[in-house]
């Protein structure tokens, strides 16, 4: 009977470490989501200062301010969204940081509980059987493989 148990505790611990190791997934996937977004808008906004720079300070423009539309010139314009741009760029710096460590967190986690990703393969488009009756679009097989955590009591 305590073979079942260690067995169930066992069990128990892959779970926590695959259900840990789902988190930090998350986490960096969040994080390259986040700095993807704010790439777009610095290269919007390095766009929009290009542009800016090719017209008079005293011409009339318009900004969306905290989704108010307001009438100004270039000239107070200009210098905002340089301000942003800024901003912008150190936190795009930040967040690329963050996703370095969070991935190799992530690695030393893999490495310390043996944790193995199986994918679905890549053998390329497979065709499916319309006579099998399996006809899901998402074919694709892949998990999480914790090897023997180490843990066994006598």
């Amino acid at each position: 009977m305590s073979m079942a148990s260690t067995s169930a505790m066992s069990k128990k611990s892959q779970e926590e470490i695959i259900a840990q190791f789902n988190k930090m997934r998350n986490e960096q996937r969040t994080l390259a989501s986040k700095l993807s977004e704010l790439q777009m808008d610095l290269n919007e906004h390095k766009l929009v200062l290009e542009t800016l720079d090719k017209v008079s300070a005293d011409r009339r423009c318009f900004r969306l301010i905290g989704g108010v539309l307001v009438e100004r010139n270039v000239g107070q314009v200009a210098p905002a969204l340089l301000n942003n741009k800024d901003k912008m760029s150190k936190l795009v710096e930040t967040l690329e940081k963050q996703l370095t460590e969070k991935g190799k967190s992530i690695n030393d986690y893999m490495a310390q509980n043996n944790i193995q990703i199986r994918g679905g393969g890549g053998g390329g488009p497979k065709k499916e059987d319309p006579a099998s009756g399996d006809n899901d679009e998402n074919k694709k097989s892949s998990g999480v493989l914790v090897e023997g955590t180490g843990t066994s009591a006598s």
